[in-house]
């Protein structure tokens, strides 16, 4: 991490869009100008953020700072996570293959579906009645 001064990537997750820079510190991780914990109360969405950190040993040396908007906490996590494992690769290319291999490279692309004339819902219909 001598040669840049600081990694920049992007991660996405339904509406939520996530941008992650790491620079050399000592383990800080800033989410919209808030402490990490402080932005994210429940330990679910925390360990979400982390997974990718935990799976290649990396912590407390780098400094995270992430802008994120859209989605709720959940897809805001998962858009971290994303840009999280981006970074990483680009920190170390070597790590491409553990995060590949984990799923966390790939952009989940589930987003919720259109609701449909006609119907009450993306699917839902009106109530059948036969007699």
């Amino acid at each position: 991490m001598a040669e840049q001064a600081s990694i920049h990537a992007t991660g996405k997750r339904k509406s939520a869009i996530a941008r992650v820079y790491m620079r050399p510190g000592n383990g800080r991780i800033i989410v919209n100008q808030r402490e990490f914990e402080n932005y994210f109360p429940m330990e679910t969405t925390r360990n979400l953020v982390r997974k990718p950190l935990q799976l290649v040993n990396v912590g407390p040396e780098v400094d995270i700072v992430v802008n994120v908007r859209g989605g709720g906490p959940e897809g805001q996590a998962g858009a971290i996570k994303h840009a999280l494992s981006r970074a990483l690769v680009i920190l170390n290319p070597e790590l491409r293959g553990v995060l590949k291999k984990a799923g966390f490279l790939t952009r989940d692309s589930r987003i919720k579906e259109r609701k449909k004339y006609g119907l009450r819902g993306a699917r839902r219909g009106c109530q059948y009645s036969k007699r």
